[in-house]
């Protein structure tokens, strides 16, 4: 049985609370029966789920929405210190608590597995999360976004496992003790925390020397961070180091990836046998997320067959390469990748799954940081499109960085050859894209930011145009 209410969160108070982090641990504690409250800048879908499972939602940040008996406010590292909700827990001697040590919180006594690295977190963590869910494992779980089956981001489960995307961005992974980590990859990201890779490697040596004695790593054997921070691990005491990939020496080696449309056959060697099952995303980086939850699993002393079988339930995460519909013969399709490795991980794999079709992407750079520090291989990753629509960037938290927009990965991507318009508009996407695609394109919103939004109104001008 899952434990209850962690001490001193019986009445938290979440600033934030619909970001896709903070919503998931107030569904926990709300389906455990804290008495959870919070605010978040405006109304949405998540606001209305929380309420639903007996939350109280205030819409915008006010000193009174903090009620003077709350046990504890929960923050991200987005809340500045100048909220006023956050200000009034300081006059009140409110305890303030990280949403990484509210997670944590909630996995004792678990049997947890926490999965980071640049890419693909939420993608696996999803993976583990249905997977076992289907074997009746009845699993906790907390993720970046919503499955498409629940349509949750989060769960409370009555099984001893808790499955947690572990966000390295901010260092908060570096709070949880998992039984098993997996690292998807290690590369040079969140530039406003990181400033190189000997600080990204020294975080998660850090990260991994928190598994528990006996515990299990599963890494990539492919990517080359991943590579490099094995080797700086490999000598830990009471650490089982479980890699996987497409590299020969590989503990569980991805021996074929075949397209098939909008789905992946898989087949892998593990311990001597050869295993085949489908993925029902395409592209091989979805197929490797796959076969890191299956070694994770099969860590945990869940069989292999049955894992890999149940993995096949999988159907997907909200903004993950996920078919928003299609009009006039065209499909839209919206991505979340805003990191050059992402970007062209869904392109590849839209290609292998696009046959003839054109690729048309409308791409929202996401942080001015990322931007200055990524700029051009955005605009290389752009060359993968038949043709891009490029916005302006996203700010989320950050100010503006003198000299930074998105003209840096426009001139990035027609240096690489890539056809590229630039629509600072966000209202004119529509119509741009109406003007281009033909019967049989796909096309891909891209990118963290509201883009997002803009998949309904491009299907909607698409119907009305043909």
């Amino acid at each position: 049985m899952a434990p209850g209410i962690p001490a001193a969160m019986e009445r938290p108070h979440f600033i934030g609370i619909g970001g896709a982090g903070m919503s998931g641990i107030a569904k926990i504690l709300a389906q455990r029966g804290a008495k959870v409250a919070g605010s978040d800048a405006k109304e949405s879908a998540t606001a209305e789920s929380l309420r639903a499972l007996g939350a109280t939602v205030h819409i915008g940040h006010a000193a009174r929405h903090l009620a003077d008996d709350a046990s504890c406010v929960v923050v991200s590292s987005a809340i500045r210190e100048d909220n006023p909700e956050l200000l009034r827990a300081a006059e009140l001697s409110i305890p303030v608590v990280h949403r990484s040590d509210a997670l944590a919180s909630l996995m004792n006594g678990l049997r947890a597995i926490a999965v980071a690295g640049t890419h693909g977190k939420t993608t696996t963590t999803s993976m583990l999360a249905v997977a076992l869910s289907s074997l009746s494992l009845a699993p906790s779980y907390a993720i970046g976004g919503d499955l498409e089956g629940p349509g949750t981001n989060a769960t409370h489960g009555e099984g001893d496992i808790f499955v947690a995307e572990a966000d390295e961005s901010d260092r908060s992974f570096q709070k949880y003790d998992p039984e098993v980590a997996i690292v998807l990859n290690v590369e040079l990201d969140h530039h406003a925390n990181y400033a190189s890779m000997d600080e990204i490697y020294d975080s998660f040596e850090t990260f991994v020397g928190k598994i528990v004695p006996g515990g299990t790593l599963v890494i990539s054997a492919d990517q080359p961070g991943a590579v490099e921070l094995t080797r700086r691990v490999r000598d830990l005491s009471d650490l089982k180091v479980v890699t996987y990939g497409s590299a020969e020496d590989a503990d569980v080696r991805v021996h074929k990836v075949t397209p098939r449309g909008l789905t992946s056959e898989v087949t892998v060697l593990l311990n001597g046998k050869f295993l085949t099952f489908t993925v029902s995303v395409p592209g091989a980086h979805y197929a490797h997320n796959a076969v890191a939850a299956l070694a994770a699993g099969v860590a945990l002393g869940i069989p292999a067959h049955n894992l890999a079988s149940a993995l096949g339930s999988y159907t997907g995460v909200k903004r993950r390469l996920q078919l928003k519909g299609e009009a006039a013969g065209v499909q839209v399709i919206d991505s979340y990748a805003h990191h050059p490795t992402e970007m062209t991980a869904d392109l590849e794999a839209m290609r292998g799954a696009a046959a003839d079709s054109r690729i048309l992407v409308v791409f929202q750079p996401h942080l001015f940081s990322r931007t200055q520090e990524l700029g051009t291989e955005m605009g290389q990753a752009l060359a993968l499109a038949d043709a891009s629509v490029v916005l302006d960037i996203y700010p989320a938290r950050e100010d503006p960085i003198p000299g930074i927009t998105s003209a840096l990965i426009i001139d990035a991507a027609k240096a690489a050859g890539a056809e590229v318009t630039a629509v600072h508009d966000q209202a004119e996407v529509p119509g741009v894209i109406a003007g281009m695609a033909k019967p049989g394109d796909l096309v891909l919103t891209m990118g963290a930011g509201d883009v997002t939004d803009l998949g309904p109104r491009i299907l909607d001008h698409l119907s009305g145009a043909r």
